[in-house]
């Protein structure tokens, strides 16, 4: 079985509820192809680098997929003519790392000593 980290943008304008709907839809997708979601992490409405269809923003759910080749052709054949999507990627790893989330809100302890040390 094969690792992979995979990364969906959706437009902007995407309610919660379409979101969620999104990523149900693409983990039945993933379990009907003999593969295993292992993590989902929905990252939120980050800026994009550049335009791309009009939308500066995007919504980014990201998954943590193991499974077979079979697994990520069926999910980007998918993608490729979902409307609500503006980009899709796909990597594969060798592990994974379940402990560190990016994209979680810092608490705000960790703002409070920055801040101390910033005055220092």
């Amino acid at each position: 079985m094969n690792l992979y980290e995979h990364t969906i943008i959706a437009r902007q304008d995407a309610s919660p509820s379409e979101l969620k709907q999104l990523t149900e839809k693409y983990s039945k997708i993933i379990e009907k192809n003999e593969g295993e979601v292992v993590k989902t992490e929905n990252w939120g409405l980050l800026n994009l680098s550049y335009l791309i269809r009009k939308n500066k923003k995007g919504s980014y759910i990201h998954f943590k997929i193991k499974g077979k080749g079979k697994v990520v052709e069926e999910l980007e054949k998918n993608e490729a003519i979902d409307k609500k999507l503006l980009r899709y990627m796909t990597v594969k790893v060798k592990d994974f790392d379940l402990n560190t989330n990016y994209f979680a809100k810092r608490e705000d302890g960790e703002k409070s000593v920055k801040k101390e040390k910033a005055s220092n």
